[in-house]
């Protein structure tokens, strides 16, 4: 059986999708979980109650509105989204990642992203067979932006992805920057803002001033990483269109419902974001006090060098349960880790655990 199977994976599945592998997720049971740039902070008992009445009102039989634009305008208004723009909800920014690129796979060109970056751009386009290309910052994370520009010119991307905070240093290429690359740009110009609640910089107001601009966000790493909910942005003609192939109900009702709460409640996630950008200051000068270089960051993570030092760290924080992100192999990342931060607890017993290992 096991060899007829194999014989049929052969002849139907592309040789990248056989060799690939699925996405690893650590094992954090148990463990301080500073690797996955979540928020740290729970709800408040009171607001958590108030949260789970709100969702015995979930009509659990019927299938969610496949379009709440009430719920759309309110999460415009909350992410600050010109009023001539429009949206779209997804399951996760993942979920629109893989939709734009499954909208532009016919063409075969490549799909073109800062590397490093979000892995996600070169999993999805490889997923579709396009080719990926990688434009190599440099040993400090900065972009040559005139090589970026003849890369782009060369290679003609249908899709080009700036995640701004970049994944993982942290940083923000300067505006200027981005609107030469949008106006450059052969295709659509993808302009991630993950990181948005704490880089205290947007590209929103650009919306609508370029035809090739869209700008996508998740809601994961202000506070709600468990509900899987992202939002692309950008003129109307194109959001209809790439609506088209979003799957009916791909937003549950518990999601939607739980959406409209916490938008009510915004003031509590801009409370924590603030929290958690007062912690990455105390934790960035105290990894500097440990003789450390680590990369300024406009996000809720910390990337920090660790010469021949990066793997053995790793696994002594995880004896010490302490989980940080190692990039163990990887060719530019290999002597790097990455932190998240964490409460103040949880940061000082990372510390700790890293003062105890250097």
């Amino acid at each position: 059986m096991d060899s007829d199977i194999a014989a049929l994976q052969e002849a139907l599945l592309r040789p990248e999708l056989r060799a690939g592998k699925a996405y690893h997720v650590a094992d954090a049971r148990g463990m301080v979980k500073l690797d996955a740039m979540e928020n740290p902070y729970g709800l408040p008992e009171d607001l958590r109650a108030s949260w789970l009445a709100r969702l015995r009102e979930a009509p659990l039989n019927r299938y969610p509105e496949p379009r709440p634009e009430a719920l759309l305008a309110a999460l415009a208004h909350h992410g600050g989204i010109p009023a001539d723009q429009a949206l779209m909800l997804g399951n996760g920014s993942d979920e629109l990642i893989q939709l734009l690129i499954l909208a532009v796979a016919h063409t075969g060109r490549p799909v073109l992203a800062l590397e490093p970056s979000f892995v996600m751009y070169r999993i999805i386009a490889e997923h579709f067979g396009l080719p990926f290309v990688g434009v190599a910052l440099d040993d400090d994370f900065q972009l040559d932006l005139s090589q970026f520009l003849r890369e782009m010119a060369t290679q003609r991307p249908a899709i080009v992805f700036l995640d701004w905070p970049n994944n993982p240093s942290g940083q923000c290429l300067p505006e200027a920057t981005l609107e030469a690359i949008v106006a450059a740009a052969p295709g659509l110009v993808v302009v991630d803002e993950a990181y948005h609640p704490f880089s205290g910089l947007s590209f929103a107001q650009q919306l609508g001033h370029y035809p090739n601009l869209l700008l996508l966000r998740t809601l994961s790493k202000e506070g709600l990483a468990g509900l899987r909910l992202g939002y692309l942005a950008g003129p109307r003609p194109w959001i209809e269109v790439l609506d088209r192939l979003r799957l009916p109900y791909n937003i549950n009702v518990l999601s939607q419902l739980s959406l409209d709460f916490f938008l009510t409640h915004a003031d509590l996630l801009a409370e924590q974001a603030d929290a958690i950008c007062r912690e990455r200051e105390r934790l960035t000068a105290a990894l500097q006090a440990l003789g450390l270089k680590v990369w300024p960051s406009r996000a809720n993570f910390l990337l920090f060098h660790c010469p021949g030092r990066a793997a053995a760290i790793h696994a002594g924080l995880r004896e010490r349960g302490v989980l940080i992100r190692a990039f163990t192999g990887h060719p530019r990342l290999g002597d790097h880790l990455r932190v998240s931060v964490g409460t103040p607890v949880e940061n000082q017993r990372f510390l700790t655990a890293l003062e105890n290992l250097l």
